[in-house]
């Protein structure tokens, strides 16, 4: 798997993201829902990687710097095509790198605590993540369930 820092102007990328806006808005009412629009993946602040096998979009995940030791993962996204294929597993591999490279202390996320988000509750606490309190700018939401990994 070919896993690259993505621009986001691919319409491939583009219709991806689309998708996961639109999965997102139909799980959780709009104050309940923090996932970033195209736009707010282009902020500075935040990188985007797309996963490529054999030429196909499999996946995409982003990370947003919070401070000069703490970021966030968002956006984890695996193509309808490529399900339970490890795409998930590889894209966070890659992020958590990233976040040590960068001398981050601890990355967090926040995801739906609805069952349709048992399998990436599942795929963090398999990676080490642990359950929080809420972080950054959110507030305490039972629709939301807050994790973290000390690095």
């Amino acid at each position: 798997m070919d896993i690259k820092i993505d621009d986001l102007t691919g319409p491939e990328v583009q219709a991806l993201i689309l998708e996961h806006l639109k999965g997102m808005s139909e799980l959780s009412p709009p104050e309940s829902m923090h996932a970033l629009n195209i736009d707010g993946l282009k902020s500075p602040k935040v990188t985007f990687w797309s996963a490529w096998d054999q030429g196909q979009l499999a996946g995409c995940g982003a990370m947003k710097e919070l401070d000069s030791e703490h970021g966030e993962i968002k956006s984890m996204r695996t193509s309808s095509a490529h399900l339970r294929k490890g795409v998930a597993k590889q894209l966070l591999e890659h992020i958590i790198e990233e976040a040590k490279q960068r001398g981050y202390q601890r990355i967090s996320l926040e995801t739906g605590s609805m069952e349709a988000f048992e399998p990436a509750r599942r795929l963090y606490e398999k990676s080490g993540f642990a359950y929080c309190q809420p972080f950054a700018d959110y507030a305490e939401d039972p629709l939301s369930s807050f994790m973290t990994l000390k690095l």
